[in-house]
């Protein structure tokens, strides 16, 4: 089964703590990422008084859901909850929020599940190597940011269509960045780059889809998180119903898994673009829902965990992100008795954030969920990232209006249905796996035997279970040799 580490260089890894040690790093653990009240007093007191964003190595201990940005340490995990009277629907649906992470993502995250397991094993050796971060945005941010802690190159790729703020932070922070052809549906293009910077055996590609550290850090920091907040909002009749995540890299759509040992009935959902509905129906095409990979299947997608897809339509997303930012569109649904400390939240919600919670919608009527049923998704970043996109879609439709803001919302929210929307059967979720061969063994060098083993529940339960007392006890003797 996949190891985060297969083999150890010792002789770089001492060189590797010997260099942290200069610069006053140390690695948190993963469950320290989990349950940030376990890191140590003496720690948190030097976090205090540092800013979430700053390039300072003790931020690697704020990669967690737990952020309390009031204190500057650590609380209950961030979340939303969507009201009934704005999502249409009866159930609860609520989502943790991404933008109290460094960078304003989760994607720092999966970056850190993939990077410290070879530090501290000695197979990246930052003063030789580079760490090439491919992605469709906010992946490839996480990647540069941990690099920028742990005073590592970072290379990162993504699409040349990904939205301007991306590129301009990408660059400040010292990273080296590749815009690939097309939108954030052209995994190829990035992948074809891959290889060409694989030529040079200084470029380390750490591959979100087909690096294990990326599901595997979701699987506990992400499924904890949700656990966690289930545990404080549900009430004595209360159901978890549903899990949402956008399938993307295939990384945060693994909390479904850890969710499935404790709510087996719970259902999750894979949301993708309706105009590239690759689950769905093996289609293909562009779309606007920054973010969200596909034209393939991601390796390290635990597809027979997967219950529903849901594609959503990227006009709705547009018509909702304006909806949710405009002032017109705040004003307007206050007036409609949505309350103001709702309307002012909602800016949390980026494009695929607002993905999220329309797939939330759909679920919910679908199953004909009521009060009881309860749907968690993942608020992966905000509307800050999208700021640009604002300003181009009013340059392109005009300003917004109370009109526009009526007529959005009763097409993206209170007309949403459960079009596009398929309840997997075990036949359905096959095909979705077998889709795996056409990209990593045809292409990407991935063996026959192991894309059947990866059908097998044994596979993806070893791959994310047994990893974590080995990588936590590497990040421990890590630290020890400093």
């Amino acid at each position: 089964m996949p190891k985060l580490i297969s083999k150890i260089d010792l002789s770089v890894a001492k060189k590797n703590a010997a260099r942290c040690k200069q610069r006053g790093i140390i690695l948190p653990t993963i469950r320290q990422q989990m349950f940030p009240d376990t890191i140590p007093d003496s720690i948190k007191q030097k976090i205090k008084p540092i800013g979430l964003w700053d390039i300072n190595p003790l931020n690697l201990f704020r990669i967690n859901w737990k952020n309390d940005i009031t204190t500057g340490l650590f609380g209950q995990p961030n979340y939303l909850e969507i009201p009934s009277e704005l999502s249409g629907v009866k159930a609860r649906i609520i989502g943790l929020v991404g933008k109290y992470f460094p960078t304003g993502a989760h994607k720092v995250g999966a970056a850190y599940g993939c990077l410290a397991p070879r530090l501290v094993s000695g197979t990246f050796d930052p003063e030789i190597h580079k760490a090439v971060w491919p992605s469709t945005g906010n992946y490839c941010r996480g990647g540069a940011f941990d690099c920028a802690l742990l005073a590592c190159p970072a290379v990162a790729i993504l699409p040349e269509e990904m939205s301007k703020e991306r590129f301009d932070w990408l660059r400040e922070i010292g990273s080296e960045v590749y815009a690939t052809p097309g939108c954030e549906s052209n995994v190829k293009e990035i992948y074809d780059k891959c290889d060409e910077l694989r030529l040079d055996p200084a470029n380390i590609i750490l591959n979100q889809f087909d690096e294990f550290g990326n599901p595997f850090w979701h699987y506990h920091v992400t499924g904890n998180a949700i656990h966690e907040v289930y545990d404080l909002l549900k009430k004595p009749h209360s159901r978890f119903s549903g899990y949402v995540s956008a399938t993307g890299s295939a990384g945060t759509i693994a909390a479904g898994d850890y969710l499935k040992k404790f709510f087996p009935l719970m259902k999750t959902t894979a949301s993708e673009a309706f105009e590239c509905p690759t689950l769905l129906n093996n289609g293909f095409g562009g779309h606007r829902i920054e973010g969200i990979g596909d034209k393939h299947v991601p390796w390290v997608h635990n597809v027979r965990n997967t219950d529903i897809v849901a594609a959503v339509r990227d006009e709705d997303c547009m018509r909702l992100l304006r909806l949710f930012n405009e002032p017109e569109g705040m004003e307007y649904l206050k007036q409609e008795g949505i309350e103001t400390i709702t309307v002012e939240r909602m800016s949390l919600l980026g494009i695929s954030s607002i993905a999220n919670l329309l797939a939330c919608i759909k679920q919910a009527k679908y199953f004909e969920y009521n009060e009881d049923d309860i749907i968690i998704t993942v608020f992966t970043d905000s509307a800050e990232m999208y700021l640009s996109r604002l300003e181009e879609l009013n340059t392109e439709r005009g300003d917004y209006n109370s009109l526009q803001a009526a007529l959005d919302r009763e097409a993206a929210l209170n007309c949403q249905s459960y079009d596009n929307f398929l309840e997997l059967s075990y036949q359905d979720k096959k095909r979705i796996h077998n889709l795996k061969y056409y990209t990593w063994v045809e292409q990407q060098g991935k063996t026959y035997e192991e894309i059947n083993l990866q059908w097998e529940p044994e596979y993806w339960y070893e791959t994310f279970e047994t990893n974590l007392d080995e990588l936590d006890k590497a990040i421990e003797d890590f630290n020890a040799m400093q």
